[in-house]
C-alpha cells in the first residue's frame, strides 16, 4: 500500500491489462480497473486512488471528461487522458476540466510512465501552493504520537507527490527503509494510503 495507487479507467480489457503492467513493473500499484463509468464511480468511492488514468470513450451513459469532472468535484486527485480521440470538439471538454495529461493512443510504456510522473509532481505543486505551509511543528501539535525528524522529511516528499524510488534516492536511504517509514507515518497519522496521509496533511495544516 506504500507505492502510488493508480485507477485505470478503460473499456478495452487488453489496453487495460498492458497499463497495469507498466505501472506494476515500475513504481505504481494499480488500485483497480473499471471498464465503464459505474465501475469507475464505485472504485473512486470506495476505493480511492492516487491517481487515475482515464480512457475517454467509454461503453457507459457518462464518458472519462465526466469522471474527470467528479474527480475534480470530489477527490482533487491528478489524472490523465488516456484516448484515440484528438478532434477539436473533444480537446475542448477535456481542457474544460483540467487534465494533467493528455495522450493520445497508441501509446508506449515511457510515454504514459513519464507523462504520469509529471502529473503528480504537477498537480501536487499546483495543489499545495494553495494550502498553508507544511511545518513539523504544526502537524505534531495535533499527533497522540509525534513524527520524527526523518519521517517529516518523507512526509514532505510525499506531499510533493515523490514516488518510493525517488524518495530512497532522494534522502540515501533503501526502498524497504522508505516503505518502514511509510507504515509508520500511516499509523501516526490514522491513514491506510498516501491520499489519506495527502488529505489528513491538508486537514491539519488549516487548523
Amino acid at each position: 500500500m506504500s507505492k502510488f495507487r493508480v485507477l485505470i479507467v478503460e473499456d478495452e480489457p487488453v489496453i487495460a491489462e498492458n497499463i497495469s503492467m507498466y505501472l506494476d513493473n515500475n513504481d505504481f500499484e494499480v488500485s483497480g480497473i473499471a471498464y465503464d463509468s459505474g465501475e469507475a464511480i464505485e472504485q473512486l468511492q470506495n476505493n480511492t486512488p492516487d491517481a487515475a488514468i482515464l480512457d475517454i470513450n467509454l461503453e457507459s451513459e457518462e464518458d472519462g471528461i465526466d469522471i474527470a469532472n467528479f474527480i475534480n468535484q470530489r477527490y482533487q486527485i491528478p489524472f490523465l487522458f488516456l484516448t484515440s480521440y484528438s478532434d477539436k470538439e473533444t480537446l475542448q471538454r477535456a481542457k474544460n476540466v483540467n487534465p494533467s495529461g493528455y495522450i493520445v493512443k497508441p501509446f508506449n510504456e515511457k510515454t504514459l510512465l513519464a507523462s504520469l510522473e509529471i502529473a503528480i509532481n504537477n498537480h501536487a505543486a499546483d495543489t499545495n501552493n494553495k494550502m498553508p505551509l507544511l511545518t513539523m511543528d504544526k502537524i505534531n501539535r495535533y499527533l497522540l504520537s509525534p513524527l520524527s525528524d526523518r519521517e517529516f522529511e518523507v512526509v514532505q516528499l510525499i506531499y510533493e507527490g515523490i514516488t518510493n524510488n525517488q524518495i530512497a534516492e532522494r534522502i540515501f536511504v533503501s526502498v524497504n527503509t522508505v516503505k518502514t517509514h511509510l507504515k509508520n507515518i500511516y499509523l501516526k497519522l490514522d491513514a491506510n494510503t498516501r491520499y489519506g496521509v495527502i488529505i489528513r496533511l491538508r486537514e491539519l495544516i488549516s487548523k
